[in-house]
């Protein structure tokens, strides 16, 4: 490039930084330049409003949602049991709320709490899991009740002959000839005395269980009722766990302990 072109070059750089307008066109401020070129670029999302009826909507189905969830849960998983009554003490009392699983072993009634009674022993069950030991307290239903609760105690199992004597449960398992004398600490003694601690012998049916009450003299039970199906037994009862003061587990099974 030639000395002149240099020249010519620095002249009109030197003429540009020294006019004002042209100065001014550079710097022109955001707010003056023309409305599309301040949209370029920067175009904001904005937030589409519901109507009333899509915010209701949406209420209704959160809520379904959560209903649906809290029948799935207490239906197949665990619920809370209130103790009503006095049959199982001294191992439950009355009013304390229970923790009843269902995983284990359960029978879900598929009826609607406005049913009568005997529509709700004909509903449709859905019965799965394991079956119940000897000696697990369990939630149950009796005939004739509809889908009132009860907690007793299994003592015996599908094929069992059972009988009471003295207070105290004998026991000739299924297929053998030797009779069992179940001592079941967890008995209070002055429960076992009276009629009511006479029973048997009877043979348990296939597919039945045999329930009773703790509280030997105070409770409406097989005795009274007959064995139950299986299909009548709807939770596990584990654990206490109202008042939290008498928070504590169950004793089920064949492992149980005095207090």
């Amino acid at each position: 490039m030639s000395e002149n072109q240099n020249a010519a070059q620095g002249q009109n750089t030197a003429q540009a930084q020294n006019d004002p307008m042209q100065q001014q066109a550079a710097r022109v401020p955001e707010s003056q330049q023309p409305q599309a070129a301040r949209k370029t670029g920067r175009k904001k999302k904005e937030k589409v409003k519901k109507t009333v009826g899509q915010e209701i909507l949406s209420w209704v189905l959160t809520l379904l949602a959560a209903v649906v969830i809290a029948l799935l849960i207490r239906s197949f998983v665990f619920e809370p049991v209130r103790v009503d009554g006095h049959s199982m003490d001294d191992t439950l009392a009355d009013g304390e709320i229970m923790f009843v699983t269902k995983f284990d072993y359960s029978s879900t009634w598929l009826c609607f709490p406005w049913q009568s009674a005997e529509d709700k022993e004909a509903a449709a069950r859905i019965t799965f899991g394991g079956d119940p030991k000897r000696f697990d307290v369990v939630i149950c239903r009796y005939p004739g009740r509809g889908d009132t609760n009860f907690v007793k105690r299994v003592v015996g199992l599908p094929g069992d002959t059972i009988r009471l004597s003295g207070g105290y449960l004998y026991i000739k398992e299924k297929g053998s000839d030797e009779e069992v004398k179940y001592e079941e600490v967890y008995i209070n003694d002055e429960y076992r005395t009276g009629n009511r601690n006479e029973f048997g012998p009877e043979t348990i049916p296939e597919g039945k269980y045999f329930v009773m009450g703790d509280h030997r003299n105070n409770s409406n039970d097989s005795r009274y009722t007959g064995p139950i199906d299986r299909n009548m037994i709807v939770g596990h009862v584990r654990q206490v766990v109202f008042p939290f003061s008498k928070w504590r587990a169950v004793p089920n099974g064949l492992d149980v302990k005095a207090e």
